[in-house]
Parts: C-alpha cells; sequence; structure tokens
C-alpha cells in the first residue's frame, strides 16, 4: 500500500492516468460506432461516379469525347454541373438523335432518375458547375405569384410569351412552351441556360426570384377549364387580341352602319 501510495504522489501520475483514459474512451468509441456519415457519402457518391462513367461511355462520348472534352458534335461538359445535366436528359433532349438542326427538341426520356443522378455525378467530377436543385428549393409553395409575373414579363417573356406558350426565334430556333414543364425543369433551365436561353444564376436570378416565377406559370397554366382574363387567343398578347378587335370589333360597326344606311335609303324611298 506505502508503494502504491508513493506511485500516486509521483508528479506523472495524473498525466499517465489521462493518456489510459484516453486511450480506452478511443478504443471504445472506435469499436462501437458506426460508420462515419462522410465516409459512407463518400463511398455512394464514388459508386454514382463509376456508373455514371459507364452510361456516359455508352451514350454520351460519341460527341462529346471520352473524357467531357467535346468536340465537333458536342460542347465540352466540363464544368457544366449537375443541374444542366438532369436537365437535358430528364427532358429527353439528350442523348440527341441528331446534331444537325437548328436546336435540339424535347422529347421521352431513355434514362431513369438513378441513372440520370449518375451521369451527373460523373460528369460534375470532370468540373465544379450548378448542382441539381432539391425539392425544396423548386417548391413555389408560399411563393409570391404576383412577384413572379412581373420578373417573368421583364425577364422571360420577350422569347416565351406573357404566359410561357413559346414563340419562334431567329433561324429556325424556338423557345418552347413552358406549359406542363415540371418545376425542377424549369428552375435548372433558369440556372444553366440550355440552348438559345440566356442563363440567370442566383446572383442576376435569386432561389426566390425563381420561386416566384415558377408559382407564376403555375398559376396562369394550372387551370385548363378557364381563362381568368377571358379569351385568350392562343396568349399571344396585345397584338392579336387588338387585330382581333380592328378586324372583327371595326368589321361589324361597319355592317351595322351598312344596314342602318340601307334601312334608311328604302324608308325614305318608300
Amino acid at each position: 500500500m506505502k508503494k502504491l501510495s508513493e506511485r500516486r504522489r509521483h508528479p506523472l501520475a495524473a498525466l499517465v492516468v489521462l493518456l489510459i483514459a484516453l486511450t480506452l474512451s478511443g478504443g471504445l468509441y472506435a469499436a462501437f460506432a458506426p460508420a462515419g456519415k462522410a465516409e459512407a457519402d463518400d463511398t455512394a457518391q464514388s459508386l454514382a461516379i463509376t456508373e455514371g462513367k459507364k452510361l456516359y461511355a455508352v451514350g454520351c462520348a460519341s460527341c462529346h469525347n471520352l473524357g467531357g472534352e467535346g468536340s465537333s458534335d458536342g460542347p465540352s461538359l466540363v464544368g457544366v454541373g449537375a443541374a444542366a445535366v438532369d436537365f437535358q436528359v430528364g427532358t429527353g433532349r439528350m442523348p440527341a438523335a441528331t446534331s444537325a438542326g437548328a436546336q435540339i427538341t424535347k422529347k421521352k426520356n431513355i434514362y431513369t432518375q438513378a441513372q440520370i443522378d449518375q451521369l451527373a455525378a460523373y460528369i460534375s467530377s470532370l468540373g465544379a458547375g450548378p448542382a441539381a436543385p432539391s425539392k425544396d428549393e423548386t417548391d413555389p409553395a408560399g411563393a409570391d405569384i404576383a412577384r413572379g409575373g412581373e420578373l417573368f414579363r421583364n425577364n422571360c417573356s420577350q422569347c416565351h410569351n406573357f404566359k410561357g406558350a413559346g414563340g419562334a426565334l431567329t433561324e429556325g430556333k424556338f423557345a418552347p412552351s413552358l406549359d406542363g414543364v415540371s418545376s425542377k425543369h424549369i428552375y435548372e433551365a433558369m440556372l444553366t441556360g440550355p440552348q438559345n436561353m440566356p442563363s440567370f444564376p442566383d446572383t442576376t436570378l435569386s432561389q426566390k426570384n425563381k420561386k416566384d416565377i415558377i408559382a407564376y406559370l403555375d398559376a396562369i397554366n394550372g387551370d385548363k377549364s378557364s381563362s381568368p382574363g377571358g379569351l385568350e387567343l392562343g396568349a399571344l398578347g396585345p397584338v392579336s387580341e387588338g387585330l382581333f378587335g380592328w378586324v372583327f370589333g371595326l368589321g361589324a360597326l361597319i355592317a351595322v352602319a351598312v344596314w342602318v344606311a340601307a334601312r334608311t335609303a328604302k324608308a325614305k324611298k318608300s
């Protein structure tokens, strides 16, 4: 007991006890703690990249080259990000049936969402770019519809029409209709600027602004049973409505004037 007491009074006794305690606690944690979430995420991401590379080699490399550096048949994919991949592949625009033509059009998608995510993971590994938005980021619930309409008219209606019905551009190109397009794909299109469309990053249109625009499009295209403004005439705006007014309105007035003149002349003769 005397020797034990002397050891406890040794100047290094407290340090030794502390080292033993830390070693035991570290060993117990390593033995019983679950695998780290970060490690699991890294493993899943590596697997997604590997599978995405296989899909890319089959469906994309013929135009964009094996390293995604691009060719005469397809642009470079380095730095386009997951959002661009999700939009282009999710809407069926990619893989393109042909590189010829003024514009790649939407068609039936041939990949599952899991495969699209794998392709996006691989292409994102080639260079950083905009990430695919989450469901919360694209959900228009609670957004300002009026503000969205203002933003859409100022930034989008020149090409897509006031109601998002689409319109013709130069050299055979066109702005597609936005009716029936999912909120995620509208958000991704604004974020990445596919084909002829300019991009609107968060520094230009904030996440809230994008959600406001999506809410506006949902509001004007959601109810197919009625049009709040009356007969929409193709939703082409004041030009078509003015033409309708001149042709039919003025034509009706002329017809009434002719009828009145004819009745007056007939009355005078009798």
